[in-house]
């Protein structure tokens, strides 16, 4: 057996006394463990040269040059490290997504247990649905839609930025996921009867079966049908502008301003004409028409100048407000900073200006002046003000000593609605409130009304066990029955006694808008007073907010893949 001088060195002997200790299991153990955990690169080669003569392999490799060890067992580290990471991400992912895409059983319907009826499926539905225990409950859904649709990232698939089905996300996906079993029917609810506790629906689709119609009961009903676009009875809006609410809207502008390019190049096309086509007038200073201007801006920017370089220069962007100042919900320093972004982008912001009239070619104008100015335009956006559905403004009727304020549906402190307290909650742009028609505020709203329903849940069926030991106690005639029917009372009254209900408390979590030119803004709560910051790295903070308030782990891989492919690639410019 040979032993190397390195390792006679380890141990502080001489060559001949260190081949003697070799033969000693123990010793031989020792000193292949110091010289492992020696920093010396001979130590560590001469382990290797050690056990290669032991195995009789003649082949005993060169030691390495200083240094190089270290290295290389840094890198065999950060490989290794990279390569479990990247596995256990990508089985997380996997493991993910497959428990999203089956979900289990759930229990059926129970005819014991309380109907609750939720109409919509917008922000205040959607949180509610997902918070609630269904188990509590037989639940239904009635919406016109059978998806909910994430509205601040309606100005990107305006522009192309995102596909539209990546900011969308199937109720079912939703109430598959819950413990009992929820109806979701795609209806419009065309009357609500809170005398009787009754809903009537109709099928909107296009293609109808033999039932198109049907009226069911509720015990209680959540209305959160939100609001349709606020035209003010302002001419020609409805027949002209493009609005920015729903799915379709986005949709609809993407078509029509590919149009307006389209037109724009054709041979012949006059010069003033070219100028009206590539004139887009956006009209509401606030977080959806402010986005859309920033985001059509980029459009230009980053694509439309190579696609397009012979219109690209000739594109305006026009922001319409009648209000002194753009984004009012914002401090004076980002509204300030949102107005210079827009200046250096060369999107002109028109305050104080009111539009008169909305024509198929121009949108005449009341500037501040109280002059009255026709502008010719290619395309006009509409993303100013709700006003109540039909549906809501006759449910309003059906009360209307309690029913007063045009603006919606007056509701208390627990969200119930004035004069059907006992059956009837509202939630979200549908009421009028002291908060603005927001989608955090209707989420919010959502999260709190499941945890009073659960609640009531408890109550009532406290309530039903009160109410059958205190029949147990009054004809029971065994004393010790009765006397544990009577301990048993006590205890239920004490847990019933506990079951308070509080009141809606909205809680504000910040405001944040994209203003174009990868900057965004955010005016955020801190302390006792507010951090306002825009900017780059606002813009990045914006994303990954609005990336982790998505629904799903789909929408976000979808709107993530978005983002990456726009960089990429940049936005398709070809239209259907």
């Amino acid at each position: 057996m040979q032993f190397s001088r390195s390792q006679a060195i380890l141990l502080g002997r001489s060559l001949p006394q260190s081949r003697l200790l070799w033969r000693s299991p123990n010793i031989r153990r020792q000193v292949l463990r110091q010289a492992s955990r020696s920093d010396s690169v001979l130590g560590a080669w001469s382990v290797r040269r050690t056990l290669a003569t032991e195995s009789g392999d003649a082949s005993i490799p060169p030691p390495p040059p200083p240094g190089q060890s270290k290295w290389k067992g840094f890198l065999q580290f950060v490989g290794r490290a990279t390569l479990i990471t990247t596995l256990g991400g990508a089985g997380a992912f996997y493991y993910i997504t497959q428990r999203e895409k089956n979900p289990g059983s759930q229990m059926p319907f129970d005819p014991e247990k309380k109907t609750l009826v939720v109409l919509g499926s917008g922000w205040g539905a959607t949180s509610l649905l997902k918070s609630i225990d269904t188990a509590d409950y037989n639940v239904v859904v009635v919406s016109p839609k059978n998806f909910f649709l994430f509205t601040p990232l309606l100005p990107s698939v305006a522009v192309g930025t995102l596909n539209p089905r990546s900011i969308i996300q199937s109720i079912r996906y939703i109430t598959r996921h819950k413990a009992r079993n929820v109806s979701v029917i795609e209806a419009e609810a065309t009357d609500v009867d809170p005398a009787k506790k009754t809903i009537t629906f109709n099928d909107n689709s296009n293609i109808k079966g033999a039932i198109s119609s049907t009226t069911v009961p509720y015990d209680y009903l959540v209305y959160a049908v939100g609001a349709e676009t606020q035209t003010f009875n302002i001419p020609g809006v409805k027949e002209h502008a493009c609005f920015m609410k729903e799915l379709h809207d986005a949709e609809r502008f993407q078509r029509e301003f590919l149009d307006c390019l389209e037109s724009a190049a054709f041979p012949g096309q006059a010069s003033p004409e070219v100028d009206r086509l590539l004139h887009m007038v956006v009209v509401g200073g606030g977080p959806t028409g402010v986005e859309l201007s920033g985001e059509l801006h980029d459009f230009l920017e980053d694509d439309l100048k190579s696609w397009y370089p012979e219109l690209a220069g000739k594109i305006r962007i026009t922001l319409v407000e009648a209000l002194p100042s753009v984004l009012p919900m914002f401090s004076k320093q980002l509204i300030d900073y949102t107005e210079s972004t827009f200046k250096e982008s060369k999107i002109e912001i028109l305050t104080k200006t009111m539009v008169k009239e909305v024509k198929e070619r121009s949108v005449v104008l009341q500037m501040p002046d109280k002059s009255i100015k026709e502008v010719p335009c290619g395309l006009v956006v509409w993303a100013a003000g709700n006003k109540g559905r039909k549906v809501t403004q006759d449910l309003m009727a059906k009360l209307p000593s309690d029913q007063t304020n045009r603006r919606g549906i007056a509701v208390d402190n627990f969200l119930r609605m004035k004069g059907a307290e006992d059956s009837i909650f509202a939630i979200g742009d549908c009421t009028a409130t002291s908060y603005a028609p927001t989608a955090q505020v209707a989420s919010q709203q959502g999260a709190y009304l499941a945890r009073q329903l659960h609640h009531m849940a408890k109550r009532d069926q406290l309530e039903q066990k009160l109410e059958k030991l205190e029949t147990l106690a009054a004809t029971v005639i065994d004393e010790e029955e009765k006397k544990q029917a009577l301990q048993d009372t006590d205890l239920t009254r004490k847990q019933l006694a506990k079951i308070k209900l509080r009141p809606f408390e909205y809680s504000h979590q910040g405001s944040l808008a994209y203003i174009g030119s990868e900057k965004a803004i955010a005016d955020l709560p801190f302390m006792n007073g507010n951090v306002a910051t825009g900017g780059v790295a606002t813009y990045l903070f914006w994303r990954s907010a609005y990336l982790s308030t998505l629904f799903s782990l789909r929408n976000r891989t979808l709107v993530a893949t978005d983002w990456l492919k726009v960089k990429l690639f940049g936005r398709d410019v070809a239209r259907e």
